[in-house]
């Protein structure tokens, strides 16, 4: 159902209701070419839309009515490309010049809308996904839809630890005191290097314990020990929250002190290992070649537990990946099937170094100063932070991305 002509702005919100309900959008994107390339907003179907940075957009407008200028090239320029059917969503880099944008495609009879607060909003928006409501465990999936992150809150008993927090800590406050309860520890998968954690931050907030694997103490490329207190995770240790038991295993590949946690031995977080689409790349430490077959070996073991395990990524690559209720989950047995990653493990060792080196997607530069802030090396602002973490995580193979389309 299209949105009312009177509706000028929608907020992002809105915009993930819209997307959920694959409602018919249509995007025009003002930002700059390099960041339209490196970060659009997806659905779980195609989106059209038209690319053109402001400032070309407004070359020759007036200053004194730059929406009109818009509807002067919008006319010229796309008089055969914009729909009538479709609700239009301005975008750019921070809801300003968008707004812009939509008055002027209104002023031609377009059904279009600004999205307050742009790609910074976009960027920022998270949504909390139930995976398990029982009396005694409750998982919420925290997904962070821009960036393809996820993290989880398990919870029994009015306790709850949370795993793999991303930075912006007060959506995770708000939604703990929401529901009253009391945080016993803050785990992390791993050291990422995709995104700035918020682990150390929340449990130095909260008064709780931090936790990580040891062997991600040490920065991969600077080989400099960490500036932040966190405790260590030791392989099969077991974290009591209420009744449930939340056992580490020790998985190294993606990094060296990768850990999954397993949930009363049925529900799997996964980290960066096992993707719903993909398998993690063991590269970001800059040793692909060396942590390849350690990468495979951790797999392998994984595959044993049973089909029923319930797979709980720390990423997605496309919105097509969530099922009917929205959340990135599947059994292991179903991910056997139809995980190519998974399917290269269980045809041996040399034919998996094989496929992971070849797939192997573009090393991001920034990832490295992402690893450094997240154990203390750096100490970005907010401004810095979200600089680096500008654009889609690519944690895992490139088969994830040629596939989505």
């Amino acid at each position: 159902m299209l949105m009312p002509l009177s509706t000028k702005e929608i907020s992002v919100t809105e915009l993930k209701q819209l997307l959920d309900n694959e409602e018919k959008l249509f995007f025009v994107d003002v930002r700059n070419r390099e960041d339209f390339e490196n970060w659009r907003i997806e659905g779980r179907g195609e989106i059209p839309a038209i690319h053109v940075p402001y400032f070309e957009l407004l070359e020759d407008a007036d200053e004194e009515d730059l929406a009109q200028g818009v509807a002067a090239y919008a006319e010229k320029n796309w008089s055969d490309r914009l729909p009538k059917d479709r609700t239009i969503v301005a975008v750019c880099a921070k809801g300003g010049a968008s707004a812009l944008v939509a008055e002027g495609l209104r002023r031609l009879g377009y059904k279009a809308v600004n999205l307050r607060g742009g790609m910074d909003a976009w960027g920022n928006y998270y949504e909390f996904r139930p995976v398990v409501e029982e009396d005694e465990l409750t998982i919420q999936q925290v997904i962070r839809p821009a960036r393809g992150c996820l993290s989880y809150v398990i919870a029994s008993r009015g306790e709850a630890v949370i795993v793999d927090p991303l930075r912006h800590i007060d959506e995770y406050l708000r939604w703990i005191k929401d529901k009253g309860l009391k945080v016993v520890t803050v785990l992390d998968t791993h050291v990422h290097a995709d995104h700035i954690s918020g682990g150390a931050a929340l449990a130095a907030e909260l008064g709780v314990p931090y936790h990580f694997h040891p062997y991600d103490g040490i920065h991969p490329i600077d080989v400099l020990p960490p500036q932040i207190s966190y405790e260590m995770v030791k392989p099969d240790q077991e974290f009591i929250v209420g009744s449930a038991r939340v056992k580490a295993l020790h998985i190294p590949g993606h990094t060296l002190g990768n850990i999954a946690y397993l949930v009363n031995e049925r529900y799997l977080l996964t980290g960066d290992s096992i993707f719903v689409e993909s398998i993690a790349r063991p590269d970001l430490g800059g040793k692909g070649e060396t942590w390849a077959p350690i990468h495979y070996e951790s797999l392998k073991r994984l595959l044993k537990l049973p089909d029923k395990t319930v797979i709980l990524p720390g990423h997605f690559s496309s919105p097509k990946e969530a099922n009917e209720k929205g959340v990135y989950a599947a059994t292991l047995g179903d991910l056997k099937k139809s995980n190519e990653g998974l399917q290269k493990v269980m045809e041996g060792k040399e034919v998996f170094v094989d496929y992971i080196l070849s797939s192997l997607p573009h090393f991001p530069p920034q990832y490295v100063d992402i690893k450094r802030v997240n154990i203390g090396l750096l100490k970005p602002d907010e401004s810095k932070a979200s600089e680096l973490e500008l654009g889609r995580n690519i944690c895992a193979l490139a088969q994830a991305y040629q596939n989505r389309a």
